[in-house]
Formats: C-alpha cells, sequence, structure tokens
C-alpha cells in the first residue's frame, strides 16, 4: 500500500498509477469548441474522438438515426434480403439461432419481434452453454430441419461454424449468417453472410455489435417489402420500437459507442425510456431503477441479468422475457433471473477468489505478461467475467479457464488496450480444440493435457511486439478543471457527450491542490467528502468502493494538498439537481501544471 511519502516521490497515484492526458490538442480542436459553442476544456475530448470539423462535432453531440448508412452497403445483405422475401411472401418456417450472451438474446428477441409483427413468428433456439457450447452444432440444426424449418438465421453467432453449416446445407436447410465476430479468411457455406468484420467486406463501420446488424438486416428487409408492396393494407412494423433492444445488445456487449453505435445507442436509451415491453419493465423493477437509464446502468445492472439465465445453461430465459407481453409471466422469469444472478455472483466471486490466489502465489503478475489461470470444477459460464476483474486488478491480458477431469477445459480471455487479443489466442492455435472472438475478447476450448502449453505460448504472444509501457497501469484524463468551472451548464454539456462507453469514455478531469474537507465513510467502502481548492471553492465529492485501499486510505488523511481525478456530473435526488465530483484517483500535488500548454 503506497502511503503519502511514497506516492510524493513517486510519478504514480495512490492507486499505483501514471496519469496520462488522453489525447493531444491542436489550435483545430479548440477552434472547433470555440465554433460548437464548447468550454475550451472540451478541446481533448474532440481531439480524441478524432473529430475535425465542426459536421463531425455536431453529428457527435447530436446523433440521429438520418445518420445511419445504407444496409446494404454490408456484404451479402442482398442476398439475405432476397431468400426472406421469398421466405415471408411464401409463408416458410424460419428459426433464429443465437449466441446465450445479452447480445445474442437481444438479437433474438429483435427479430422475433419483427417476424411477430408480419405475422410470421420464428422459432428461437439458444443452445445450452453448458452441453452445446457455443453456436450452431449439427445436432440442433438436424432437429430444426426434422422440425420443419426452413431458414435459420444465426444471431451473434455462426461466423466460424464450418463444419454445422456444411451440415445444414447438406440436408436442405438454408443459412443466412448475421455475426459481428471477427471473421477467418474462409468463409462458412451458407446463403449469405452478413458480418462487417469480413475480411472482404469494405463496409467502414466495424463497430456493429450482432444486434446492431440484425437491426441492419430487418431495415434492408423492411424496406424491400416495402418497395414490393407486400405490405399493403398490412401494418408496417414500428422499427424505432426495437432500438430499446439494440441499445441494451448493444452497450451489454461493450461494444464501441461511436460512428453507427452511437446513433443506434442514444435513440435506443430514449426508445427505451418510454419502452411498453413487459420484460424490460420487470427488469427495471428487480433492478430498482426508474425513468431513463444510462449507459452505465445497462452494463451493470440490465445486462446481468439478462445474462444470468445464459450463464447457468439458460440462455433462453433472457430471450422469452424480452419477447412477452404477458406481464406476470415477465415478472416470473425477471424473478428466477434474479435469483440466477445472484447464485452468479457468489460463484463468480469464489472463482475469483481462487485465480487471485493463483496469481499471487505463483505470482504471475510479475512473471507474465499474459496470464492464464485455470482450475477443476469452475464454472464455465462465468469465466469471461472473473477475467475481466483479473485484467481489471492487474492490467495484464488474462485467460480462465475451467477445465474437465480429461485434462481440457473451456476459457475465456479479456486483453488490456493497446493488445489484440484475437492475434495472441491465434498463435496459441496449437494448443486449442476452437477459438474464436475480437481484440478485447475471446473464447477458446483446451486441447486436453494442454494446459502448460498454453500457458507459456500466451504469454510469448502477449509480449510479441508489445511494448513494456502498455502493461503499466494508466489512468486515462481530459485535461485540468477549476471547481468554479463545475456548475449545471456545464453538466449538461457533458451529458449531451452520453452514452460513454468503449471508444466514449466518460472524460475525466484533475482538479489540481485541493484540500479533502469532513470525509465520511459509507457502508465502510465509500467515502464522501468536500473538495476545496485555493480560491476557496468547493465542491460535493464521493468516492465509491475504495475502502479498504490505498486510495481511501490517502482521502482519509485529509490534510495534504491532493491532485484528485475523476469524473463530473449531475446527482439528481428527491427533485434537486446539484454538482458532484466522483473521484476515480488522487496523489499528492505537484504543486505545479500537469500539461502547461492545458494549464488553469
Amino acid at each position: 500500500m503506497m502511503n503519502l511519502a511514497d506516492a510524493a516521490g513517486s510519478a504514480l497515484s495512490f492507486t499505483g498509477k501514471g496519469w496520462r492526458l488522453r489525447a493531444q490538442t491542436s489550435n483545430l480542436h479548440h477552434r472547433l469548441a470555440q465554433q460548437a459553442g464548447l468550454h475550451g476544456m472540451f478541446a481533448t475530448i474532440l481531439a480524441d474522438r478524432g473529430l475535425t470539423d465542426l459536421q463531425e462535432v455536431e453529428r457527435f453531440l447530436r446523433p440521429l438515426l438520418s445518420h445511419l448508412v445504407d444496409p446494404l452497403g454490408l456484404s451479402d445483405m442482398d442476398k439475405a434480403v432476397v431468400r426472406l422475401v421469398q421466405m415471408v411472401e411464401n409463408h416458410q418456417p424460419c428459426a433464429i439461432f443465437g449466441d446465450y450472451d445479452v447480445d445474442g438474446v437481444t438479437s433474438c428477441a429483435l427479430l422475433y419481434r419483427y417476424f411477430q409483427a408480419l405475422g410470421q413468428p420464428p422459432r428461437i433456439y439458444i443452445p445450452d452453454r453448458l452441453t452445446e457450447g457455443y453456436g450452431p452444432n449439427v445436432a440442433a440444426l438436424r432437429s430444426l430441419r426434422s422440425a420443419g424449418i426452413q431458414v435459420v438465421i444465426t444471431v451473434d453467432c455462426g461466423i466460424t461454424a464450418y463444419d454445422a453449416l456444411q451440415v445444414a446445407a447438406e440436408i436442405g436447410l438454408d443459412v443466412i449468417v448475421t455475426d459481428h465476430h471477427q471473421a477467418r479468411p474462409d468463409l462458412p457455406m451458407a446463403v449469405a453472410v452478413v458480418n462487417p468484420n469480413r475480411l472482404d467486406d469494405p463496409f467502414p463501420h466495424k463497430e456493429l455489435a450482432g444486434v446492431g446488424v440484425a437491426f441492419y438486416l430487418v431495415m434492408a428487409l423492411n424496406r424491400a417489402l416495402r418497395e414490393r408492396g407486400w405490405f399493403g393494407p398490412r401494418t408496417e412494423p414500428d422499427l424505432k420500437s426495437l432500438l430499446d433492444l439494440v441499445a441494451i445488445g448493444t452497450i451489454a456487449d461493450v461494444a464501441s459507442l461511436t460512428g453507427l453505435n452511437r446513433s443506434l445507442a442514444t435513440v435506443g436509451l430514449r426508445t427505451l425510456a418510454t419502452t411498453t415491453k413487459v420484460g424490460l419493465h420487470a427488469l427495471m423493477e428487480m433492478a430498482r431503477l426508474r425513468g431513463s437509464m444510462n449507459a452505465g446502468q445497462i452494463g451493470f445492472q440490465i445486462g446481468p441479468r439478462i445474462n444470468a439465465g445464459g450463464r447457468l445453461g439458460q440462455g433462453i430465459l433472457g430471450a422469452e422475457l424480452l419477447m412477452t407481453d404477458d406481464p406476470a409471466y415477465a415478472m416470473e422469469i425477471a424473478t428466477t433471473l434474479e435469483e440466477y444472478n445472484q447464485e452468479r455472483q457468489q460463484v463468480e466471486r469464489k472463482i475469483l477468489a481462487e485465480s487471485v490466489d493463483q496469481v499471487e502465489s505463483q505470482r504471475l503478475d510479475q512473471k507474465r505478461r499474459g496470464m492464464v489461470v485455470a482450475g477443476e470444477g469452475w464454472h464455465p459460464g462465468v469465466v469471461g467475467i472473473v477475467a475481466s476483474r483479473l485484467v481489471e486488478r492487474y492490467h495484464r491480458p488474462a485467460i480462465v479457464m475451467a477445465m474437465d477431469h480429461a485434462g481440457g477445459g473451456k476459457g475465456s480471455a479479456r486483453s488490456i488496450p493497446g493488445v489484440d487479443l484475437l492475434a495472441a489466442v491465434t498463435a496459441c492455435a496449437d494448443t486449442l480444440l476452437g477459438y474464436g472472438g475480437h481484440r478485447a475478447a475471446a473464447g477458446m476450448t483446451l486441447v486436453p493435457g494442454k494446459l502448460d502449453a498454453l500457458m507459456e505460448a500466451f504469454d510469448q504472444a502477449v509480449r510479441l511486439n508489445n511494448p513494456p509501457e502498455l502493461f503499466q497501469p494508466v489512468l486515462r484524463v481530459d485535461g485540468e478543471i477549476a471547481l468554479d468551472w463545475i456548475d449545471l451548464e456545464l453538466g449538461g454539456r457533458l451529458e449531451r457527450l452520453q452514452p460513454f462507453g468503449r471508444g466514449n469514455p466518460e472524460p475525466v478531469w484533475v482538479a489540481r491542490n485541493v484540500r479533502i474537507l469532513d470525509p465520511r465513510i459509507l457502508q465502510e467502502r465509500h467515502i464522501r467528502c468536500l473538495l476545496l481548492d485555493q480560491t476557496d471553492s468547493t465542491l460535493d465529492a464521493i468516492a465509491f468502493g475504495v475502502l479498504p485501499g490505498s486510495l481511501g486510505q490517502g482521502l482519509m488523511q485529509g490534510t495534504a494538498r491532493l491532485d484528485v481525478a475523476g469524473t463530473v456530473s449531475i446527482n439528481r435526488y428527491n427533485n434537486r439537481e446539484r454538482m458532484q465530483f466522483i473521484i476515480k484517483d488522487a496523489r499528492p500535488a505537484l504543486g505545479e501544471p500537469l500539461w502547461p500548454h492545458l494549464a488553469l
């Protein structure tokens, strides 16, 4: 644990992080901020988002559905639409084959509701995570064909299901793949493969989540049906009403909230505030949420509850919750998912504790750049969450492997910024029966007896071409802020930057030379206090989950002046609004501007 004296002689903060400016500004960005009516402190934000003209800034600050590009720009979308038009016009039986996570579940619910509005509700198939694993499998596709299904649409999966889709073609099952995971040079056999991350697809918007691709499919199909006069006296589906599902799936999948996703998520969150879906209302009641929601509430409260069924082998529950229009049934499912979520949390805590013990007893955080921990009996449904926790704690890419009695296992991996996780896992292919994912997250199945080989290969792959400084924990900040700048007007301007998430992080500001007044401990973990700067300006502040820990200790000493880093937001409570500073980190005050060119 770092004390004040240690930190004073170090470039690191109480949490052991170096503070780095998120982006370098230029005169262009200061001029753009001025033209857009923004405070100069926004220049770093504009630079980080790569905005270079006023039109781009306005589109960023006011994302609209009109910013969406033509869905036919996606490769094979035209082929998918031709087959689906034929299916709709001839009332051919269809099934949606989805992944068991939030992205897959919301994709299933979206397509179900769309085809239901056409009068042709499809069958939904979500594989059992524990017995079937991820993606299309031969037994499931044969079963669907035997049940009379003629068309299968995969959502959030299928891009590497070569064997299963080969069999589907042989038995006369027409498959349309919609996915967003990184493709390989060879594509699976299908009527159409719609995936912005196909290696041969020039579509520039690679950030779409699986549910975003599914929505784009619906956009293209709906337009084609309209142009063919199919609707006639029929009521055309309201596509905008589906955007709450798009927002939930996109945010929960930690997709980049830039480009098309920014428009989809922003409008989707507005749609969610007035949603009529009884399943979402049941989830909100379980999570004690009211009114409009932000991305953080989706990511940490709604998403995990939808996910809970899939993690414990009941992925269909989340889809049924989002598809039903029966309030009583919705509340029944939401209650079950709440119980599953609590069970998941208990399992997660146990595996995380055992994983941390492995890391620290073997000093993996010091010996390895890429860490692998493994345990027999670990639940494969929660290893991805545990991997995320290890990455947060040690700032190392991590694989968490749930081992079986035969020496094989199923694992999930998460990465740090700057390290291409899928490339690192691909380098370990000799130790794996199968794998897939993208730069930030991946899943894999271990060859029995190859755990030690995987540990070595993953560490070497992560080290390759990744400089040591990538593995130093860093807090990215957007600049300095004076306490007397922070008012409700600034809070409103900052809210225009939402939704926050990957690709659009919430701005982090540094308030220099402040004192901590009246620090109070809340619920044994949090600290509430006042910040006082050298001009005698004050501001309410809170630091969540910092006790026990070095940051909490530093804040509670409350005597020396500190540089404090954190976010600024409007705290709304009991019909009152006031600004607050949410402390993320602190260090003894250096006395001089951290970045002279941004000096106050």
